[in-house]
C-alpha cells in the first residue's frame, strides 16, 4: 500500500481569526499547515522546511505581502512553489500589477473557492 505524504502549505497571515480558519479549514483537507503571524517567523520556517505552497496575505504588520512574493518568485530555490495571495482591501489588480503570484483572492473569500485554489495549486507543486 502507497503512502502519500501530506502537502504542506505555509500561511503568512496576521488576523488570529483568518488564520485559524485557514488553518482549520486546510488541515480538514488533509494538508499539514504552518501559521506564521508575521514575516520575520516565515523566513525561519523557509529555512528549516520548503513547503509545497504559501497562502499570503498583501497586509502584515512587519512586511509587504507583494515584497515577500516577489522574493520568492525571484530566488532559484521558492520560485517554484505557488503562491495565493490574500487582501481585504479590493484593490488585487495592482498587486497583480506588482507581483507573480499563482492566484489572488479577495478576503472575505468563498470558503469552497478558496479550497479548490488550494487543491489546484498544491498540486502543481514542484
Amino acid at each position: 500500500m502507497e503512502t502519500e505524504t501530506k502537502k504542506c502549505i505555509y500561511v503568512l497571515e496576521d488576523n488570529a481569526n483568518i488564520a485559524d480558519i485557514i488553518e482549520f479549514l486546510l488541515t480538514e483537507e488533509d494538508y499539514t499547515v504552518e501559521v506564521c503571524k508575521n514575516a520575520n517567523s516565515f523566513w525561519q520556517k523557509m529555512e528549516e522546511h520548503t513547503p509545497d505552497m504559501i497562502v499570503l496575505d498583501v497586509l502584515l504588520p512587519d512586511a509587504n505581502g507583494v515584497d515577500i512574493c516577489l522574493s520568492l518568485k525571484r530566488n532559484i530555490r521558492t520560485h517554484r512553489i505557488p503562491v495565493l495571495m490574500m487582501s481585504g482591501n479590493n484593490h488585487l489588480n495592482k498587486v497583480k500589477a506588482k507581483c507573480d503570484a499563482d492566484s489572488y483572492i479577495n478576503k472575505p473569500f468563498d470558503l469552497n473557492d478558496f479550497v479548490q485554489r488550494i487543491d489546484y495549486y498544491s498540486r502543481t507543486a514542484f
